[in-house]
């Protein structure tokens, strides 16, 4: 009696799957933290501390279900792999889903402030964005020595920038500056040496407020910048990163 014969081909292992199904999910849930705090559904402690989390556990649990399904494929004989591109890549959609907001959220080191600015002496003061920030949890008076050493300690480079022209033009090239960087002009006040703007982040849509003074200084001009975050005890170092993008646009000569 003949026996019949079916070709069938081998599946995936459920390992893969499992690892496939859990960067989806985690990506979904990473996803969601700045969707639905943009459209104001959920709040920022859940958002951050939630969803972000729960977020980094599932890319780990992905990564590590991708991982072992990925070497359990390899094992197999080569005319019976499959599923190896999709471990592959569900491995490294773990590893990018805990990379990115761990970086969020834990680094680059920074000190837990959110106020940061080249003169933490006498800081440049906000005028126009006032009422924009009529509802913002963090104020804009400035917090004293106790935030001026955190920042020297961890922002030793963010000085005033000394300039060999009069202070008319070095508000023009200011001015130029803070367009170049695509930030939100408010106010521009040439006779006060006042430049205000808002830059919002790219993920959260966090609205952080700007403003730069230009003053005359030996024979020259000095710039200072001052950025300050309307939300968030720290700020993960952004507002000295725009300083710094700030200070590096700016012409010097």
């Amino acid at each position: 009696m003949a026996i019949a014969h079916t070709d069938r081909k081998p599946r995936i292992s459920w390992v893969v799957m499992l690892g496939a199904g859990l960067a989806v999910a985690s990506a979904l849930v990473l996803i969601a933290a700045p969707v639905g705090y943009r459209l104001g559904i959920v709040p920022l402690r859940v958002a951050l501390l939630t969803f972000l989390r729960w977020g980094v556990y599932g890319g780990i649990a992905a990564a590590g279900a991708a991982l072992i399904g990925l070497v359990m494929t390899l094992l197999r004989p080569r005319e019976v792999r499959r599923g190896t591109v999709l471990a592959a890549v569900s491995l490294l959609v773990g590893v990018v889903l805990v990379a990115v907001p761990a970086r969020f959220r834990m680094g680059p080191q920074a000190p837990p402030i959110h106020d940061i600015t080249t003169d933490t002496q006498d800081p440049p003061a906000y005028v126009a964005v006032l009422p924009l920030r009529a509802n913002a949890p963090n104020t804009t008076v400035y917090g004293g020595d106790t935030i001026a050493s955190q920042q020297r300690a961890a922002y030793p480079d963010l000085q005033p920038v000394m300039l060999k022209v009069p202070p008319a033009q070095a508000f023009e090239r200011a001015l130029a500056t803070v367009r170049k960087m695509g930030w939100d002009l408010v106010e521009a006040d040439a006779t006060a040496g006042r430049i205000e703007a808002t830059d919002t982040t790219f993920w959260f849509g966090f609205k952080d407020d700007v403003v730069i003074r230009v003053r005359p200084a030996d024979g020259g001009s000095r710039v200072d910048v001052r950025s300050l975050s309307r939300v968030g005890g720290g700020d993960a170092g952004t507002n000295a990163k725009r300083i710094r993008a700030f200070l590096a646009a700016l012409p010097v000569e």
